[in-house]
């Protein structure tokens, strides 16, 4: 493959998030032949088995653009120690009804950024829980949790003393969508 379209989940609908700048700053640490494309999951509306027989076209839309990715990225905080309701819906939604699971093999990494001390561990957990269930490889190391610091992200870029650790994980990424291309 020539190139590799990665779709960025970010668990957070506020807009200056924490998880959203990072998100933002990832994007330069990748090689060329990386694109990359947020799927807004603000837009979904709460999932209701009522629904399946008429899936409501954000639903649609928003499969379709999983469907065209080769990797997609789960930037998340993590709330009342689990992963934001927001994101579990995202979840919930692209995978249903049964048998129609998008989410379906797609290599994925997990990026979390808090001000807590224990950043987003429990909450990644929980996350790759869903994942694994939902038939998606994840990259199991490095592990990213991330505590938010003043300064962590300026002008799009991480700082210096970020930096090596997120290229050293990117690097990680990359490999594995590679390798785990269908």
């Amino acid at each position: 493959m020539s190139s590799f379209k990665i779709g960025i989940v970010v668990g957070s609908l506020r807009k200056d998030s924490y998880n959203k700048q990072t998100a933002n700053a990832l994007i330069p640490l990748f090689p060329k032949d990386f694109t990359f494309q947020f799927l807004d999951i603000g837009i979904l509306p709460l999932y209701n088995q009522d629904d399946d027989n008429s899936t409501p076209e954000a639903v649609i839309h928003f499969k379709q653009q999983i469907k065209e990715c080769q990797g997609i990225i789960f930037v998340t905080p993590e709330y009342n120690r689990s992963v934001p309701g927001v994101l579990k819906n995202a979840l919930d939604q692209a995978s249903r009804p049964y048998g129609t699971n998008a989410w379906d093999n797609i290599p994925a990494g997990i990026i979390g950024v808090s001000i807590g001390n224990i950043s987003t561990a429990i909450a990644q957990q929980h996350l790759r829980n869903s994942l694994s269930f939902l038939n998606m490889p994840t990259l199991n190391q490095p592990e990213c949790f991330l505590k938010w610091y003043d300064g962590m992200v300026e002008n799009g870029h991480f700082s210096e003393k970020s930096a090596n650790f997120m290229q050293h994980w990117v690097d990680a990424y990359v490999a594995f969508v590679k390798h785990n291309q269908k």
